[in-house]
């Protein structure tokens, strides 16, 4: 190629820059069809992944109402204890002192 005209070049490059860009040409081509089938796919997988994000958040809201009511059952629970025990105390005082009733 060194010892070549460059004439004798000019044709040899044309073909390579047709060649080139019908190359480009059909990429652009498969990249459009991608990225429309992408879309689609995209729109589904969006569609897809919105409903599944609202299904966690219902879950959650769910979880957390369960939360809230398993606290404060507890809370009732450790308050009914505490009650028992504050009656049991005054009952075993009241007979250490033998407390009448009037």
């Amino acid at each position: 190629m060194e010892g070549e005209k460059p004439e004798a070049l000019k044709p040899e490059i044309a073909i390579r820059c047709a060649k080139a860009a019908n190359l480009l040409y059909s990429l652009k081509c498969v990249v459009n069809r991608s990225l429309e089938s992408a879309t689609d796919n995209d729109i589904k997988a969006r569609n897809a992944m919105k409903k599944a994000v609202a299904d966690l958040k219902m879950e959650l809201v769910k979880e957390r109402m369960k939360s809230k009511s398993i606290k404060f059952c507890s809370l009732a629970e450790f308050l009914l204890q505490v009650m028992i025990v504050l009656l049991l105390w005054i009952l075993c005082l009241m007979l250490a002192f033998e407390f009448q009733f009037v």
